[in-house]
């Protein structure tokens, strides 16, 4: 094993703080990990010595005497005693590495404890109709349940799983070499603390086995794209009798072919006739609960927003309910007959050109007022 200084080995002063000391150990712990490097003989030899440096530094008694003794501090009847170092890093995952730094799971006792099951995902499209009215739906989750013959305990029927004669139900054991103690998962049991030698024929000691389950979910009114919904315990059961995770149902809600949704409010574009338009009118327009009477003002110009209130979607978070936004688009009549076309050339004629046009079409009028202002400055 390197001497190298223990400072040094995590890139740190020797006046650095204990968290400092665990953000080095954590970043360097994850680079040379065995599980990250995959057989890399001398990334797992800096494993093994940046784990021994934190160790040591993260201990105020060891720290102090390393600081004041240097290796030497360790080295004291430590030849004759336990196997210091000799392999066993690699056999725990990243949770017993930082154990020590974010709790890993484990009691402050060191007894380990099963894992809980996995959360999952569930996507779920919608209408927009769906995600405003709100629905049941009916899910199909494939994903892991409890064992029925041993009821989730891994052990076959009429037995029980037993206390681990290695860690005695701790889950962890240590090796030490004079003041110095490495702890690692426990090799037999793998950190749960409980052997099974009789196990569950059917989950094969998992205490767990695959199944798509079939939920009922209650999707309340006003949700959107990107809302989460939780249903506590219906994700992966755990191994041994661990606890379930969670499923989040995970919203998406289809494009609609009429409105588009902006948080509460609805928007829609409604066409219009140009005569409509200059004479007023009422027409009907869509809504989520039916079609509604508009009133067109008359000289309406195209691009004209209406606000219909409370026609929009009911908020899922309160009782506020956003409006419809209905934006009128005049429409230019096409296959026009001749007839037609005369009454149209008649109003034109009616209409007049220059000044008089101008009264009729403000903005057109206004528009080469200003084109020809424009020209002008040029010259």
């Amino acid at each position: 094993m390197s001497k190298r200084d223990y400072y040094e080995v995590l890139g740190l002063s020797s006046g650095a703080t204990e968290r400092e000391i665990k953000k080095a150990y954590k970043r360097l712990a994850m680079k040379f990990h065995p599980d990250r490097t995959k057989g890399d003989k001398d990334k797992e030899e800096q494993f093994k010595e940046v784990k021994e440096a934190y160790e040591v530094l993260n201990d105020d008694q060891k720290r102090a005497a390393y600081d004041q003794y240097g290796h030497a501090a360790f080295e004291q009847g430590g030849h004759g005693g336990g196997g210091g170092f000799g392999g066993g890093f690699g056999g725990g995952g990243f949770d017993d590495i930082f154990s020590d730094i974010f709790g890993g799971g484990r009691s402050r006792g060191g007894q380990s404890h099963n894992r809980r099951g996995s959360d999952l995902r569930y996507n779920l499209d919608l209408t927009l109709e769906e995600a405003v009215k709100g629905k049941t739906v009916e899910l199909k989750v494939p994903t892991y349940v409890n064992c029925e013959p041993c009821d989730g305990s891994g052990a076959k029927k009429g037995s029980s799983a037993s206390t681990c004669s290695t860690c005695h139900g701790h889950g962890q054991v240590q090796m030490r070499q004079g003041l110095f103690a490495v702890q690692q998962t426990c090799p037999t049991c793998s950190g749960r603390g409980k052997v099974i030698k009789d196990p569950c024929t059917k989950c094969r000691g998992q205490g767990r086995v695959e199944k798509t389950k079939t939920l009922s979910a209650k999707i309340p009114a006003g949700v959107d794209t990107g809302d989460r919904i939780r249903l506590s315990g219906e994700g992966e059961a755990g191994e041994m009798g661990a606890p379930a995770g969670d499923l989040y149902v995970q919203v998406n809600v289809r494009d609609h072919k009429i409105f588009v949704r902006d948080e509460n409010n609805l928007y829609c574009e409604v066409p219009i006739s140009f005569t409509s338009a200059a004479l007023g009118g009422e027409i009907e327009v869509p809504t989520l609960e039916g079609k509604v009477k508009l009133k067109i003002p008359s000289e309406t110009q195209t691009g004209k927003m209406f606000r219909l209130r409370g026609k929009g979607v009911k908020s899922v978070r309160s009782s506020m309910t956003g409006d419809l936004m209905c934006k009128v688009v005049i429409e230019t009549p096409v296959n026009l007959n001749s007839e037609q076309k005369e009454l149209l050339t008649k109003l034109q004629e009616s209409m007049g050109e220059g000044k008089a046009a101008g009264h009729n079409r403000p903005k057109e009028q206004g528009f080469f007022d200003g084109v020809k202002t424009f020209f002008d400055n040029l010259k």
